[in-house]
């Protein structure tokens, strides 16, 4: 009947060492834990809403340039009429409608 491996010592492992020994191994194969990353600064309100009617214009000119660029035969697809509503959106009356500051700290 077959014993197992011989003892690396005068004495085989107790359990605890045993157990140490596996966590070690285990340990060693765990890629090291990511660093945290920062958070970014908390941007205000306003700046945030900024950004959106700028993304917004932003996409509003690629669907205007999208638009622009498609062949005659597709001009009466689903997709220019899709493109032809996202170029009219009036993006002016959303610029007017500034949200409000809050408690100061806008």
């Amino acid at each position: 009947m077959p014993g197992g491996r011989e003892p690396e010592g005068e004495a085989a492992l107790s359990n605890a060492e045993r157990q140490a020994r596996w966590r070690a191994r285990q340990a060693a194969l765990q890629p090291p834990a990511p660093a945290k990353r920062p958070r970014p600064a908390r941007r205000s309100r306003q700046r945030r809403w900024n950004d959106a009617l700028a993304e917004l214009r932003s996409v509003q000119a690629e669907c205007a340039a999208w638009l622009g660029a498609l062949p005659e035969s597709l001009r009466d697809s689903a997709t220019a009429e899709a493109l032809q509503a996202v170029a009219d959106l009036d993006l002016d009356e959303i610029e007017a409608a500034q949200p409000p500051k809050g408690y100061g700290r806008d």
